[in-house]
């Protein structure tokens, strides 16, 4: 039987353990997870239109390129990514897309909706790292948005970003 001064020596160093001890530990995802189970991969992406002027294929996304897995709504995740900036303080960047693969939006065709996570983060992001690849940690939501670069089919509130080591 515990006396009350034992009880006060227990709860006090309880109360002095890391808070990070007792914070869940995020379950790490890749891209492919991001993807409801049963739907293949080959299948979020149709047909697509070639543009032989421009060179280009613009790609046509049938209805499981929306398809979100449902499961990671609310999920504390950790997932790889890289940065399209959206909004840039004198910080960092504090409001992005994060894509499967660098130039992913900028330079070629969007990936479809399950693809792309609009991200918000309470630490900004330094803008001479834009080309490095990230580890986003934090809470998901399964949400379809339309952007200016294309329609995302999660957002990400961050609570912590570093780099991605291979």
């Amino acid at each position: 039987m515990m006396n009350r001064r034992s009880t006060l020596l227990l709860l006090s160093a309880s109360l002095a353990a890391p808070r990070t001890a007792l914070a869940a530990e995020p379950k790490e995802i890749m891209w492919e997870d991001l993807i409801p189970p049963g739907v293949p991969y080959s299948e979020i992406i149709g047909e697509g239109d070639m543009d032989v002027i421009n060179d280009t294929w613009a790609p046509i996304y049938d209805a499981n390129g929306i398809k979100l897995n449902e499961e990671l709504d609310g999920a504390f995740i950790k997932m790889p990514g890289f940065i399209i900036p959206l909004e840039i303080t004198s910080e960092g960047v504090t409001e992005f897309m994060l894509v499967p693969y660098i130039g992913a939006c900028i330079h070629v065709p969007p990936p479809p909706a399950n693809q792309l996570v609009m991200v918000n983060s309470k630490q900004p992001w330094p803008s001479d790292q834009l080309w490095d690849a990230v580890w986003v940690i934090g809470t998901m939501r399964t949400q379809l948005q339309s952007t200016s670069l294309g329609q995302t089919g999660y957002s990400l509130s961050a609570e912590e970003l570093e780099i991605y080591v291979w």
